[in-house]
């Protein structure tokens, strides 16, 4: 099935795959046309991308191995422009990255999460809603970014430097926005002002950090690409990915997840009641229905064929677009567009969250940090006496990740 429209700003013609699409917006048994969607991307404009929206295409070109390599989230900039060598694992392929995510697996994997960052996440939680309570009023999506931020520095290593100074400056960086409808004085005063950020980043934290574990190693990813032989700048680039990738992406998710759970009295007291594993569950059937990042984009490197003989091969060179949302809501089954707690999914190859932390080689390496730091402080900050949503998020689009943005989301809660 082809269909032309825009998406994430870009223009592309929409192209399955592989089998007819399954994301339906109706038929749902239960109530049809149900549709708990808070973030959906604006329409789009026209071009010559391929868009994948079912989901087992989507998840055999994520896990297509050599042919198909990253694009997308800046992957053009960074091969054009940076070296070869050493480049954030985020944008490595082949033998390369398979190296990189093995060596830096031991900082993400679920029972390390658990173990060495579980206290980490109470402590910060309840600092952050200790405060919160204190002034009986605060901005969520600044201190969800806050204690993404301070965890996911204790696993890079950026712990040299004032944990709010970091959440500041990297606030700032990510941020800054090239708008294609303005001229070219805007623009430029937007990449300066980037640089500035950027170089106030590698000066403040990411140096200091370096030098640090230069002199005492530790268990973190800076000590790892230390050993590497990765440069400064090398160590600060990756730094940067892993606040784009990782900590702006939670806090997204955080604020959307709150957003929806404040506004459901069932589903809040369902969440507030079960265990940390029932809460986990909530969280990833609302990231299923609202991935934070909603288009995930691959280059075929070689001739990539259909699901079926009647399919034409995608010739190399092509790129193609996965619709995030419309593969998860093509395994949901009924009603795939409702929060769904119990749902038992069509396809018994779909996990709870789907594709929101993408598939493959390049699976988020981070998700289990993302969930587990977003139950314990949803939990906290939903258990507040008198927690109220005043002012509901501001919703806008990155068109460099493809990711919703909340923005202004007020809670108040009775002072202490």
């Amino acid at each position: 099935m082809i269909q032309t429209g825009s998406y994430a700003g870009a223009d592309m013609t929409i192209v399955t795959l592989g089998e007819k699409d399954r994301a339906a917006t109706g038929g749902c048994p239960v109530h049809a046309g149900a549709d708990d969607r808070k973030a959906v991307p604006p329409a789009a404009r026209a071009g010559d991308s391929r868009v994948v929206v079912d989901f087992a295409e989507a998840r055999r070109v994520l896990r297509a191995g050599d042919e198909t390599r990253q694009a997308g989230f800046g992957f053009e900039l960074v091969d054009r422009f940076m070296p070869k060598a050493n480049r954030p694992v985020l944008f490595e392929d082949g033998p390369a990255h398979q190296k990189q995510r093995s060596a830096i697996a031991r900082f993400f994997a679920p029972k390390v999460v658990k173990t060495r960052y579980r206290d980490l996440m109470v402590s910060l939680t309840d600092e952050l809603i200790e405060d919160f309570q204190r002034k009986g009023r605060a901005a969520l999506d600044e201190i969800s970014f806050e204690l993404a931020v301070a965890v996911a520095a204790e696993i890079v290593g950026l712990t040299s430097s004032s944990r709010r100074g970091l959440a500041r400056r990297l606030s700032r960086f990510l941020s800054i926005r090239l708008d294609r409808n303005a001229g070219w004085l805007p623009n430029l005063f937007s990449i300066a002002r980037s640089q500035i950020y950027l170089v106030a980043f590698h000066f403040r934290d990411v140096r200091p950090a370096v030098r640090e574990r230069r002199r005492v190693p530790r268990e973190d990813v800076i000590s790892h690409l230390l050993t590497q032989g990765y440069t400064p700048r090398e160590i600060m680039m990756e730094c940067v990915t892993y606040g784009a990738a990782g900590m702006a992406t939670t806090r997204e998710f955080i604020v959307m997840a709150a957003w929806h759970l404040v506004e459901r009295p069932g589903l809040l007291a369902r969440f507030l009641s079960t265990d940390e594993a029932g809460r986990m569950a909530i969280l990833e059937e609302i990231l299923r229905l609202e991935p934070v990042v909603g288009t995930i984009y691959r280059r075929t490197t070689a001739a990539f064929a259909g699901a079926s003989p009647a399919d034409a091969s995608v010739p190399p060179g092509t790129l193609i677009a996965i619709d995030v949302r419309a593969a998860n809501a093509g395994s949901a089954g009924a009603c795939p567009h409702a929060i769904d707690p119990d749902r038992k999914p069509a396809d018994e190859r779909a996990t709870g969250a789907v594709l929101s932390f993408g598939d493959g080689v390049h699976r988020c390496p981070g998700g289990s940090v993302a969930l587990l730091e977003s139950a314990i402080f949803l939990d906290s900050l939903l258990r507040v006496p008198g927690l109220r949503l005043s002012t509901p998020p501001r919703v806008t689009f990155n068109d460099l990740i493809a990711s919703y943005e909340l923005r202004r989301a007020i809670v108040e809660c009775e002072r202490v």
